[in-house]
């Protein structure tokens, strides 16, 4: 059975009619980590794999929902102090408040909604599920929101309601993405451009670690506040730099013995990785996927050494693809666990996959996810 017939399925068994479905999905980065917070450019697209609801207005002022993968029933009004208890409803309940705070009029609803993102393996099913009812609740109910604000309604969901100080990229993906195109977003100005991505004879697959390492939040900010040390530091010669994404090379050594060896570390790498997204829209340009995948090289490199995000099993996945001849692979995400994203041969595919899999159980005890991703379209009604 697909996942659009237990959704149909559901919502017939609990609420005896039929509703409009709506989906919305995932995202990868094929390269720009640590980026968004320095002013700099990412490089998602929108993948095969989301979310799909199935809603309905019910003319009350209650929201019933149900969540066919935690298989769990929520109810909810849509006043400030209604929030529910259960954390994946609290997602629902943040974008109608969102939505109603920039004006919009929300109204009771019944919903069904299950997804096909993998959790945990930085894919950001958190973000399809905002983005889905974003952009249903819109349409549903004639919100008129432009799709900017949905995708900053996401943002604001998990910053106000589910603790989560996320930057724009994964919602605005998840929003504008588009099949056979990746989206080059700048993060200070919003301004994007499509870039297409059809790499024929290649395949994109993510192998996850299925590893999280403690240290995640408190070294994501420590890296941080290491960049905005250095930001002023900067400034103090070159006041108009904002942020080191106004930064080159030669402003970065002018600073060197101002700046600890560490913050001078993580500026490097930040500074060199946003020059590597511009490096990777030319080639793709060109049809050049060599030089993405080497490019991508050069990223793990720099967030293995220079940001120190990697752990020994992403090192190790990293190591493999490249001693099995794929064309690029790196960290993808925040580091310390998660997935690799690896741009691999058709020829190669079988190969990299068994034998790296192989060692990987070897070394680590058990064996790496493997998940292929196509870039598909963003947030949409589906057809019944």
């Amino acid at each position: 059975m697909t996942m659009k017939d237990k959704i149909r399925n559901k919502f017939q068994e609990l609420f005896h009619t039929e509703g409009a479905l709506f989906a919305s999905p995932g995202r990868v980065n094929l390269i720009g980590e640590h980026t968004d917070y320095n002013g700099g450019f990412v490089f998602p697209g929108a993948i095969d794999k989301g979310m799909i609801a199935e809603i309905k207005p019910n003319g009350t002022d209650k929201v019933r929902a149900f969540a066919v993968d935690l298989d769990d029933y929520a109810e909810f009004g849509l006043r400030e102090e209604d929030a529910p208890q259960a954390s994946w409803a609290r997602y629902l309940f943040g974008v109608c408040r969102e939505a109603i705070k920039r004006g919009g009029r929300v109204e009771g609803f019944d919903t069904v909604f299950a997804g096909d993102v993998p959790l945990g393996a930085g894919m950001s099913s958190s973000a399809a599920l905002e983005s889905v009812y974003a952009f249903a609740l819109n349409e549903l109910f004639q919100l008129g929101i432009d799709k900017f604000e949905l995708a900053r309604i996401g943002q604001a969901t998990e910053h106000h309601y589910c603790g989560v100080n996320c930057g724009i990229m994964d919602q605005f993906a998840s929003v504008f993405g588009k099949a056979g195109s990746l989206i080059r977003l700048d993060c200070r100005s919003l301004e994007y451009k499509y870039y297409p991505f059809n790499p024929v004879g290649y395949k994109l697959v993510l192998l996850d670690s299925v590893v999280k390492h403690e240290l995640a939040s408190s070294a994501y900010n420590e890296r941080r506040r290491s960049c905005e040390r250095v930001v002023e530091a900067i400034r103090r010669r070159h006041p108009e730099v904002e942020f080191l994404r106004d930064a080159d090379r030669a402003t970065l050594d002018e600073v060197k013995a101002e700046v600890s060896a560490e913050d001078f570390m993580r500026a490097e790498y930040v500074v060199e990785e946003i020059q590597r997204v511009l490096d990777v829209c030319e080639a793709l340009e060109k049809g050049d996927y060599e030089t993405v995948g080497q490019k991508m090289y050069e990223t793990h490199a720099g967030m293995s050494r220079l940001y120190e995000v990697s752990c020994e099993e992403l090192d190790f996945l990293n190591e493999r693809a490249r001693a099995c001849g794929v064309a690029g692979s790196r960290v993808m995400g925040g580091g310390f666990g998660g997935c690799t994203i690896n741009l691999v041969r058709e020829e190669l595919y079988d190969r990299f996959i068994a034998e790296t899999s192989a060692a990987y159980e070897v070394r680590f005890g058990h064996r790496p996810k493997v998940y292929d991703v196509v870039i598909g379209d963003g947030a949409r009604r589906l057809e019944a």
